[in-house]
């Protein structure tokens, strides 16, 4: 019995880190319109496609931004009416960019960006507690990319993403009467992007990217048991006199496909729409290779397989900007998220909704500096826990916002 316990705690910990959610906060203007994609005004349209690096209307662009989220989960024991609500920190996601036109139609640029990551905190003795107390993800994409202007209305990009990730769980377990502690801050992967972008007419933009999955490689990763009886605990384990065993593991995080359009309706009005299409169907199992503790649930006893069985899911955005001036322009979006994953499915450690997200924002121009602010108010819909793996079952309710502040400087010939 107690090696199934220690064993779905450390799966647990290993779907989390895997799985994660999408953060799509990479461009305050874009926020503003349901984080649309067909924007080639500035630098910022770099992580969403570098083909539209050709489209920039400047010469040398830099944008630069960052978004406060916040958000906050319930969940219910419907039989036994116990629950639980998480007292998460504000998120801060971070995003820059710059493009550069060295000639007539070659675009160069780099991105950085934080595309996944959240930290969820439970009560330390809450009803899910060998599943999380606490899960802090991180990811950092580095982007270097190359935009070549193919005629006047089409350009083809590509971008070669280098990942850094790191993540840092608490969990509790009870059979030792202590916890584990599931801790890598080395893991990377590599993966690449490309797309085309078109304007057959001023008055319309249209943008197809692909950006790859990456597999994030954690080589050594660390797991800590602390228990009252830590001698015990480290000889049964097979731990070192730290209580700490070592572990490898990849963790792959999604790739994405886009489709979006801008029309032009006026010259001071325009209307966006984005589709987005996220394989997050690969991710149908997780491995975790630990060095020493026997605790997995293979032929090779330190070896742990955890089915996870995601699937591939959309997001349907819809975003409009009016220009009240020269310097002042209003910007409203609306979107749709899909939830990767079943009721059956469903994991405290990155609790995941079918979400309305209703977004707003300011932009203003004073010659070649730009600021941007944005906000946007999620509405996950409410959903039934049944998760036979893990033994986890009731209702889980949420509730999000965001804002954002983001600069922009453009050099024009």
């Amino acid at each position: 019995m107690k090696k199934i316990l220690i064993s779905t705690a450390l799966l647990a910990g290993v779907l989390s880190y895997a799985g994660g959610f999408r953060v799509s906060l990479q461009g305050v203007k874009q926020l503003a319109m349901a984080h649309t994609s067909a924007h080639a005004e500035d630098a910022s349209v770099a992580f969403f496609n570098p083909a539209g690096m050709s489209f920039i209307p400047s010469k040398l662009s830099i944008v630069a931004g960052g978004f406060g989220a916040s958000n906050k989960v319930t969940f219910q024991n419907l039989n036994t009416l116990s629950s639980a609500e998480t007292d998460n920190p504000l998120g801060t996601p971070i995003y820059a960019a710059i493009a550069y036109k060295p000639a007539k139609n070659i675009s160069v640029g780099f991105s950085f960006s934080t595309p996944f990551g959240s930290t969820v905190q439970y009560p330390n003795d809450w009803e899910g507690k060998e599943l999380v107390q606490k899960m802090e993800l991180k990811s950092f994409y580095f982007q270097p990319m190359v935009s070549v202007k193919m005629t006047d209305w089409l350009s083809f990009g590509a971008s070669y993403i280098y990942a850094k990730g790191k993540v840092d769980w608490d969990k509790a377990v009870t059979q030792f009467g202590g916890t584990v502690n599931i801790n890598d801050n080395k893991a990377s992967g590599h993966g690449y992007g490309f797309g085309f972008y078109f304007r057959p007419d001023p008055s319309f933009d249209m943008s197809i990217a692909y950006r790859s999955p990456v597999d994030m490689k954690a080589k050594n990763g660390t797991a800590t048991f602390k228990a009252p009886s830590q001698n015990t605990v480290n000889a049964l384990l097979g731990l070192n006199s730290a209580g700490q065993d070592s572990f490898t593991a990849t963790l792959p995080l999604v790739e994405e496909y886009t489709i979006g359009m801008t029309y032009k309706a006026t010259s001071k009005w325009l209307i966006s729409a984005d589709f987005n299409y996220h394989g997050w169907g690969r991710y149908s199992k997780l491995t975790l290779d630990f060095a020493n503790a026997p605790i997995g649930n293979q032929a090779d006893p330190t070896v742990l397989v955890a089915p996870k069985n995601f699937k591939n899911s959309k997001t349907f955005r819809l975003g409009t900007q009016y220009a009240f001036s020269n310097m002042i322009y209003g910007r409203l979006g609306a979107y749709y998220d899909e939830s990767p994953y079943s009721d059956e499915n469903f994991i405290p450690e990155t609790p995941s909704f079918n979400t309305y997200v209703v977004t707003g924002g300011l932009g203003f121009k004073l010659k070649q500096f730009g600021v941007d602010v944005a906000g946007g108010y999620a509405m996950p819909q409410a959903r039934d826990v049944k998760n036979p793996n893990i033994g986890f079952y009731g209702q889980a309710k949420a509730k999000a916002f965001y804002f954002g502040l983001g600069l922009s400087y453009n050099v024009f010939n």
